[in-house]
């Protein structure tokens, strides 16, 4: 009778045993046919809460804060049928931010798109519209160690508008000079209007440079016409009055200027007036009757023997002032002196007499 046969159950027991025991131990992460994805440098794997990765499953990884993806390389790995993940090149790196912007010049075409500027790179600027290059200075930046960039030189110089000329009975005030972007401003000598823009700004026009606006002008300003008085007439009449411009009035025969007789034409707000009313003409027989120029008294010696004569009696009225006084003659006799005046109003004719008489 031959021996028994091993049994092969046991042997195939464990074995299974064995897998499952393995199974069960393996990572929950790297059950799937490639595991875990690898790690890459400065950049972490978008998982996306996945802990499973068969074949064919691509992982896309993400820069680090503080680093830029280099152009042109690959950011993610691919799970092979060989339950292996795909070699990858180091694709995070530093890098300086977007190079400084500047007021007179631009990045050149070339860099506009890009983004990644690792330590050492070089961008070039061209000059904006308004502005010329400066040929001593570099037009060239520099991503430095620190991730900043070289300090940017002013190798683009402001143009000039042309000259604004010359604005007639006005002054141009030019605060900045003629250059790209700069103000000017107009104004007119007094007794002139301005007419058109008060400023102009040099700015750009298909490439060239020319002034926002065209020069003003600076308009004489007029009075009106001057008021004719009754009983009067202005001397030596013009067509236009212009500022400081004046003029005088008379009257007619019989009659007497009240006010000034001379007015002259001035500026306010822009708008011309005369400098005051014009006068008036009143006859000599109706109205006031201006107050006559005062006189000082005279004193005149008669003879002893001779008195002074009493005033007629008149219809007018008439005040009457008495002066005294004592003057000693050389031989030593006092003389007493008296006098009195008279102002007669009845036809605006003053007379002033004055008489005395020697005790």
């Amino acid at each position: 009778m031959s021996p028994a046969r091993p049994s092969v159950l046991p042997a195939v027991l464990r074995l299974l045993s064995l897998l499952l025991l393995l199974q069960l131990t393996t990572p929950p992460g790297v059950r799937g046919d490639c595991g875990l994805p690898p790690e890459v440098p400065n950049a972490q794997p978008t998982l996306e809460g996945s802990t499973s990765f068969p074949e064919k499953t691509t992982i896309t990884y993400k820069c680090n804060e503080g680093f830029v993806k280099i152009p042109g390389k690959p950011d993610s790995v691919v799970c092979l049928s060989n339950n292996q993940w795909s070699e990858f090149i180091e694709f995070c790196n530093r890098s300086c931010d977007v190079p400084t912007r500047l007021l007179f010049a631009s990045l050149k075409k070339d860099y506009n798109m890009q983004n990644y500027f690792p330590v050492g790179f070089t961008v070039e600027y061209e000059c904006r519209p308004g502005y010329a290059r400066d040929p001593s200075q570099s037009v060239k930046l520099t991503c430095l160690q620190n991730l900043t960039w070289s300090k940017a030189a002013e190798f683009c110089k402001k143009k000039s508008c042309p000259n604004p000329g010359e604005l007639r009975n006005g002054d141009i005030n030019i605060t900045t000079g003629l250059f790209y972007g700069s103000p000017i401003f107009f104004s007119c000598n007094t007794g002139y209007r301005l007419v058109g823009a008060s400023s102009s700004y040099c700015t750009l026009f298909d490439r060239t440079l020319k002034w926002s606006e065209p020069l003003p002008e600076c308009v004489e300003i007029y009075c009106p016409e001057p008021t004719q008085i009754d009983n009067g007439y202005i001397q030596e009449e013009h067509e236009v009055y212009v500022y400081r411009q004046s003029i005088t009035y008379g009257c007619n025969k019989g009659f007497n200027l009240v006010g000034k007789s001379s007015i002259y034409c001035t500026v306010k707000e822009n708008e011309g007036e005369w400098s005051d009313l014009p006068p008036q003409c009143i006859g000599k027989s109706s109205g006031s009757k201006p107050s006559p120029t005062a006189q000082k008294p005279t004193t005149v010696s008669v003879p002893a023997t001779q008195r002074p004569p009493v005033p007629k009696a008149t219809t007018s009225f008439y005040t009457t002032r008495v002066t005294e006084g004592k003057e000693t003659s050389p031989s030593g006799a006092v003389s007493l002196i008296y006098g009195h005046t008279c102002i007669t109003l009845t036809v605006l004719l003053v007379t002033l007499g004055t008489i005395g008489y020697l005790t």
